[in-house]
């Protein structure tokens, strides 16, 4: 180092930027070692509770560090949250994904390229994109931040298939320090989380276990709604007793018609309650959200909502008191970041799975939707491809009834069109110039795709694709061995992600 560089930041410097930027009096659990070896350019791969503060550990060193932060994120829901918290704080941050127009792009693309942001959130994805790539070639990266890096792999259960290029992409961005988070790593998922970024024996592993002492875990067993309906209005019951106006309650449901239907049974017991799922609209999803982060005012009733798991994204209330699931989830990871959301405030929390048997029908059910065949994954694209006038005229309910005639109750269709679009074999075709781009979801609902790709060898190799299948199925037998396990619940959690107590 010479005379007139500046010293390299240390946690001294985090520590006061936690204090000043953040409002944050210490680190909390293993942040300031993620910190420390961000910051001397050591490669991590943080295992930390979910609301364990993941986003502190590369947020902090983007501050301190001389050039821009990339930040790989596969929620487009969250990336809107996480930068409108980081700009009321001033720092200057942004988001570029598929919700902006495409003046909005262009501009942040400007803005970045002449060097405006610290923080930029992207998913894997953007760098498919000639403009982005040249924009971001205009910049000196210091930090690789892969959040919810469980992604990557392919033994992960919510993998999104750009991810498997991240050792190309941090070639592209001049091989970064590179700090990979999740909370619902296996020890296979973390191996290959290594191997997919490349880094090797060149990355440790930071972990600091799974369970959460403030989160009170049990299973109860259960015969029928009826019995489901009475712990419910027991835990609702429970909430409203307390002598606090704060407080929350999320009850998860596996679907939409069976949460429709305990919602006008809770309605008769004179329960208020919200409703959340996927086939609201987003201005009725949003003001739901809306309402259930509030904070109450003395004497309101504290909110309880009943959801799918598309509740979940953005949610960070920090006094959820319960988190009842009223039927089995299909996977130990998605039940993890399902009670996550408890007690963030450090206060007791509790989390309760209502065990019916005969609910494993219904996760089996969504395996063989989320499993299709190759010749299947065929099959969508050519109709796609070579029947474009149908398709927007009749949307994606004329593909279903070419696919399956009358048969109802098999959505193996959605899966197939968002993981082609996924790989880039089909994308929203555009419809008016200057419009805002579409969701995916959107342009399928409209017949608004075309094929732009041929398929990929992932979705024609059908051993890959029963190796898939049979991880799902694993995933379920995991969840099942929770419920009927002896052993200590949060001991189970430890031994599952393979961490230490």
């Amino acid at each position: 180092m010479t005379p007139t560089d500046p010293p390299s930041p240390d946690l001294d410097n985090a520590q006061e930027v936690l204090r000043r930027v953040f409002g944050h009096i210490a680190f909390r659990g293993q942040q300031a070692s993620a910190i420390e070896r961000t910051l001397s350019g050591k490669h991590t791969l943080v295992l930390m509770p979910t609301g364990g503060g993941k986003s502190l550990c590369y947020q902090v060193p983007a501050l301190l560090l001389p050039g821009l932060t990339v930040v790989l994120s596969p929620l487009v829901a969250l990336m809107k949250d996480q930068v409108d918290a980081l700009n009321a704080k001033g720092v200057d941050a942004a988001y570029i994904n598929a919700t902006l127009s495409r003046s909005e792009r262009d501009q942040r693309y400007e803005d970045l390229a002449t060097g405006r942001y610290q923080l930029l959130y992207v998913t894997p994805e953007r760098f498919r994109k000639e403009a982005f790539r040249q924009a971001l070639a205009q910049r000196n990266i210091s930090l690789l931040a892969v959040d919810e890096a469980h992604c990557v792999s392919g033994w992960g259960q919510d993998f999104r298939p750009d991810y498997t290029r991240l050792a190309e992409l941090r070639g592209l961005m001049g091989n970064p320090t590179t700090i990979a988070l999740t909370a619902t790593a296996t020890p296979r998922v973390q191996q290959d989380i290594l191997t997919q970024l490349g880094l090797g024996d060149e990355m440790s592993l930071l972990s600091e276990g799974i369970a959460r002492p403030n989160l009170s875990l049990d299973v109860a067993e259960v015969w029928g709604d009826d019995e489901k309906l009475d712990l419910i209005c027991h835990a609702a019951s429970e909430l409203r007793a307390k002598d606090t106006s704060s407080g929350a309650g999320i009850v998860y449901f596996a679907l939409i018609r069976t949460l429709e239907a305990f919602s006008e049974r809770l309605r008769e017991r004179g329960v208020p309650h919200l409703v959340y799922h996927g086939k609201l609209d987003r201005k009725t999803r949003k003001q739901t959200q809306d309402l259930f982060m509030a904070k109450s005012a003395p004497g309101d009733t504290p909110p309880i909502v009943l959801a799918t798991n598309a509740f979940g994204m953005g949610i960070d209330k920090a006094d959820i008191r319960f988190v009842l699931h009223a039927e089995v989830p299909g996977s130990v990871e998605g039940y993890y970041q399902e009670i996550g959301r408890a007690g963030r405030d450090g206060l007791a929390s509790r989390c309760t799975l209502l065990y019916d048997e005969r609910d494993l029908e219904t996760q089996m059910m969504f395996i063989r939707w989320s499993n299709p065949g190759a010749e299947y994954y065929q099959r969508v694209a050519h109709l796609v491809e070579h029947n474009a006038e149908q398709v927007h005229a009749f949307g994606i309910d004329w593909l279903r009834e070419q696919l399956h005639g009358k048969q109802r109750g098999d959505f193996r269709l959605e899966t197939a069109l968002n993981l082609l679009y996924r790989h880039g074999v089909i994308k929203p075709r555009t419809s008016n110039e200057g419009a805002k781009p579409m969701t995916i979801e959107e342009a399928m609902q409209q017949g608004l795709i075309e094929v732009v790709a041929d398929l990929p060898d992932a979705l024609l190799d059908e051993a890959a694709l029963a190796d898939k299948l049979r991880a799902d199925q694993q995933r379920l037998y995991a969840m099942v061995e929770y419920v009927r396990s002896e052993e200590d619940r949060s001991a189970f959690l430890n031994r599952y992600f393979g961490v230490g107590d």
